[in-house]
This record gives C-alpha cells, sequence and structure tokens, in this order.
C-alpha cells in the first residue's frame, strides 16, 4: 500500500498518510507516539464516485498528487491511484506526472513534452473522447509551462513585477491536439509610477527565454508572433483594455479575424486576479456593443463548411495536400467560432468550446437536443484530427490537419459529412440571432 486515508468518526477523510511521509518520520527522527493527525499530508483531492475516471487523471495531473479519493455524500469510499487509471505502454501518468514536477534540465522537459505526446497517442488507440484527450493534453503542457517557469524566474530579474501569463487560443480553450504552436501573451500590473515601457524591457528578456524553451520541446514558434516575447502582446492592464476596446469598437473583418483568438485568454502562471478582472471589464464593456456581434457574425460565417449542394465535400489543397479539407480551419474552427460569440454575447466566462456552447445556451434558451448534436458533431472533428496527427507522427510526418476523405472509411466519411452538416446548422442559428 502506497498511501493510507485518515477520517474523522463520520467517515469524512481529514488526511493521508503515505509512503514519503513515513520516510520523512524515519529522517526527522519523529516519535512513533505522534499522532498520526500531526504528521499526514493534508492535501487531499476527492472526487464523487460518479465522476468519470478522466476527472481524477486530470485532478492529478493538475495537482501532481497520484491519488485521488472518491467520496460519497463527503464519506469516504475508496482510493484511486494513477496505476490504477494508467498502465498504458511504458508511459504512466503518475511516471509523467513526477517528471513534470522534478524536471531540472532542457533534455528533461524535452522528454516530458515528447511522453505527453506518446500517451496521448496511446488514448487515441484506446478510444478516449476527444475532449478527454484535448484536456488532458492541456493541462500536461500547462504542467510542462509551469515547470519552466519555475526553473527560469528564480533566474529573472522581475520576480517583483505583478504579472500573469496568458494562454490563448486552442492552449487558452484546453484544446490543444498533437500538432500545435505557441499562443501566449502577458498582462502586467499598471505601475504606480512612469510609463509601462520600463516593466515591458524587464519582462520581455524572460518571455523571449520561456518562448524558446517551448520551442525546443515541440510548440513551434507562432508564425503571426502572437506570443509573450512580442512587445504588442506584453501589456499592462489598462493597455488590454485599450487594445480590446479598439477591437471591438473598429470590429472589421481584417482585425477581427488576427484577434478572436486573445478572446480566449486565461491564466495560466502568475498573479491569476488580473486575468479575471481583465475578463470581468470585458464581459462588462461588451454589454452594449451589438453592432461589434453582428461584424464577429459576419466573419465567422465566411469561414463555410466544406459541402457542396449535394452535400459531397468541397476539397482544396494544392500539390501533395491537393483534394483534401482542413479538418481544423473549415470543420472544428466554425464550432470555435460559433461558441466564442455566443459566449461573449451572453457573458460566459468559461473558454473550451464545449462549456461555452452549454453555458450560452441556457442564457440563450436554445434547444438543448440541437446543441448537444453540435457539441457532438465538434467531438467527432477532433476525434478525427486526433486520429489523422497520431498517423502521421507515426510514419514520421509533420502532423497537420488536412485529410482526404477517400481515404476514410464509409463510417468515418458518413461521421464526418454528418458533423459538417451541424457546423452548417449552427451558423445559422448565428445568423438568426445576430444577423439584425
Amino acid at each position: 500500500m502506497g498511501a493510507m486515508i485518515v477520517t474523522d468518526l463520520e467517515k469524512r477523510p481529514l488526511g493521508m498518510f503515505t509512503l514519503q511521509d513515513l520516510l520523512r518520520v524515519n529522517v526527522r527522527g519523529i516519535s512513533l507516539d505522534t499522532p498520526i493527525g500531526q504528521i499526514m499530508s493534508t492535501q487531499v483531492i476527492t472526487l464523487p464516485r460518479q465522476a468519470p475516471a478522466w476527472e481524477a487523471a486530470l485532478a492529478m495531473t493538475r495537482h501532481g498528487v497520484h491519488y485521488v479519493l472518491v467520496v460519497d455524500g463527503g464519506r469516504f469510499l475508496g482510493v484511486i491511484s494513477g496505476r490504477d487509471l494508467f498502465s498504458l505502454q511504458r508511459i504512466g501518468l503518475a511516471p509523467l506526472s513526477t517528471l513534470l514536477h522534478e524536471a531540472n534540465s532542457l533534455e528533461d522537459l524535452i522528454q516530458a513534452a515528447a511522453d505527453i505526446r506518446s500517451l496521448a497517442g496511446t488514448l487515441v488507440d484506446q478510444g478516449v473522447e476527444a475532449e478527454q484527450i484535448t484536456n488532458l493534453i492541456s493541462n500536461l503542457n500547462d504542467q510542462l509551462t509551469l515547470r519552466i517557469f519555475q526553473l527560469e524566474c528564480s533566474a529573472a530579474e522581475c520576480t517583483d513585477i505583478e504579472f500573469c501569463w496568458m494562454s490563448l487560443g486552442s492552449e487558452g480553450r484546453y484544446e490543444q491536439t498533437l500538432h500545435t504552436d505557441q499562443d501566449n501573451a502577458i498582462i502586467f500590473s499598471d505601475p504606480q509610477e512612469g510609463d509601462c515601457s520600463a516593466l515591458r524591457r524587464r519582462l520581455l528578456p524572460m518571455a523571449r527565454r520561456i518562448n524558446e524553451i517551448l520551442d525546443r520541446c515541440g510548440f513551434p514558434l507562432c508564425k503571426g508572433e502572437v506570443m509573450a516575447s512580442n512587445p504588442r502582446w506584453c501589456l499592462s492592464c489598462s493597455e488590454w483594455k485599450e487594445t480590446f476596446s479598439t477591437w471591438i469598437q473598429r470590429g472589421d473583418a481584417p482585425v477581427l479575424l488576427n484577434a478572436t483568438i486573445f478572446f480566449d485568454f486565461r491564466a495560466l502562471f502568475g498573479n491569476a486576479t488580473l486575468v479575471t478582472e481583465l475578463r470581468e471589464w470585458l464581459n462588462t464593456y461588451l454589454k452594449p456593443h451589438w453592432l461589434f456581434f453582428r461584424k464577429l457574425t459576419q466573419n465567422a460565417l465566411a469561414n463555410h463548411p466544406p459541402l457542396g449542394w449535394l452535400h459531397d465535400f468541397t476539397l482544396d489543397g494544392v500539390g501533395e495536400q491537393a483534394h483534401t479539407l482542413d479538418l481544423k480551419v473549415h470543420g472544428s474552427a466554425i464550432f470555435v467560432d460559433a461558441a466564442r460569440l455566443f459566449a461573449l454575447a451572453a457573458g460566459v466566462a468559461e473558454t473550451p468550446t464545449v462549456r461555452r456552447l452549454r453555458g450560452a445556451a441556457a442564457v440563450w434558451r436554445q434547444d438543448e437536443a440541437a446543441t448537444e448534436a453540435w457539441i457532438r458533431a465538434f467531438e467527432l472533428l477532433q476525434g478525427l484530427r486526433l486520429r489523422h496527427q497520431r498517423d502521421q507522427l507515426r510514419l514520421g510526418r509533420e502532423p497537420d490537419n488536412r485529410i482526404n476523405p477517400r481515404h476514410l472509411n464509409d463510417l468515418d466519411r458518413r461521421i464526418l459529412k454528418e458533423s459538417l452538416k451541424q457546423a452548417k446548422w449552427l451558423q445559422e442559428a448565428m445568423e438568426r440571432n445576430f444577423q439584425f
């Protein structure tokens, strides 16, 4: 046994006595007569018995623990461990989580990033749902980035600055696949004296090092330079508000096309209060700007599902990618854009597409069956992307999102076609609600 659970008389968990606690007793020479309550670990993570197993996996990854307690009405029922959840080839969640929390070199970080992709590929093989895989990938990548911060910030000369590293785009939505670049930014507190330039100059070298390390770990530098090391995206609170207000007031197509991923921001490292306050300000500021939502709708509707008049596929691409379609740009992105639009208009603070669709549905009184159909279609497209990228990686190819429908089996081809029909119907719902 690796752990013993300590409860009160009502069987409510109070703590956990682990092998590490026992070793600590031995090293420190603590008397064996000491009550266990004084030396147990009090950090316990609990889930109800009805929770799916993947939530336990996420909890272990997020908190860096190897055990999750199962409870019913607060009463202890049992323990689930990383070994119970993942006995996957050579990679288990527990050793991977340990590697992420204890990595001390660039080589360790690169190995951890490779193991994350390998674990994700194994989960695809086992038929795990796309939402669970992308959520797990994103959380593991979060832990990787946090470890980079822990190693880099100790050497940085900006520990006295109130700032927060923000994740954007697919990372901000917890929807990273096996192929993703970097999208990140920094927000920092407005200085009491002087301008923001001095603080920005101190933050940028650290941001550049972190972007470069992430690149070495397999997260390519963003071609559009949407990264924290770009001075345009290392801004103070007031500068971010001014930037968002400019986008919202202008609302022309090129601006919106480049700015939409910024609306998917979430806090990753640092003072998360800065990000929470920015989100609250944004939701309040957006309420009277209905012209912005109309233009956001027009921008989203310009991206059509690749279906012809007879609901056959509309293919594009050149060279080796001729007769293919892009599952991201002309597939899942349609759902992402619609969910963002509905959520922003409803004041929903969530960033994941599925949570946005469900959260906004209650506000917009969308038909529940239609909402769940949109969510299922989005998940099926994400699943096709993951399987395609897994196959490319195993062939030693650079993964992308382009597939030739003729290479799919009959069932997957039908799934793709029906999912794209749902994308079309979701766009029709957008048009009904925002083309006023």
